[in-house]
């Protein structure tokens, strides 16, 4: 499963770098829409962050490298698909590395409610976990 989410996160980046019918100038992910407004693909924000991390008593506590992917599609109908992965490193004590991986499809209601789905793998569960449930957008 986690090879799966992994691989629905590097093919949808994928789409939008081979398929380009309109795209807007000086993006690194591309806006992309069909001539027929039926498809289209509009980054949100694409993050990769590198984090040192510290203890509030001052110990090394590893490094994070952390993924935010959040992207609205429209295929008929708006949605978006939100990709958040934590890779730690050093972290947790006994483990060289641990990882917390969501995969969201989140269909927007009205202006501030949301339906959300979600799946959650991680090395602090002994099973992914699936979410249902609301979203209000403040």
């Amino acid at each position: 499963m986690r090879k799966l989410v992994l691989l629905v996160g590097v093919a949808v980046w994928s789409v939008t770098l081979l398929w380009v019918p309109d795209i807007r100038a000086g993006e690194i992910i591309p806006t992309i829409q069909s001539s027929s407004g039926k498809f289209g693909f509009y980054p949100i924000t694409n993050e990769i962050s590198v984090y040192k991390n510290v203890d509030d008593a001052g110990e090394d506590r590893g490094q994070t490298v952390q993924i935010i992917l959040i992207n609205s599609v429209k295929l008929l109908t708006a949605f978006n698909i939100e990709f958040t992965a934590d890779y730690n490193f050093d972290y947790t004590e006994g483990l060289d590395r641990d990882h917390y991986i969501e995969l969201s499809l989140v269909k927007p209601v009205t202006k501030i409610l949301s339906l959300n789905v979600q799946r959650v793998i991680s090395t602090f569960e002994p099973e992914s976990i699936n979410q249902f449930g609301f979203r209000l957008s403040l």
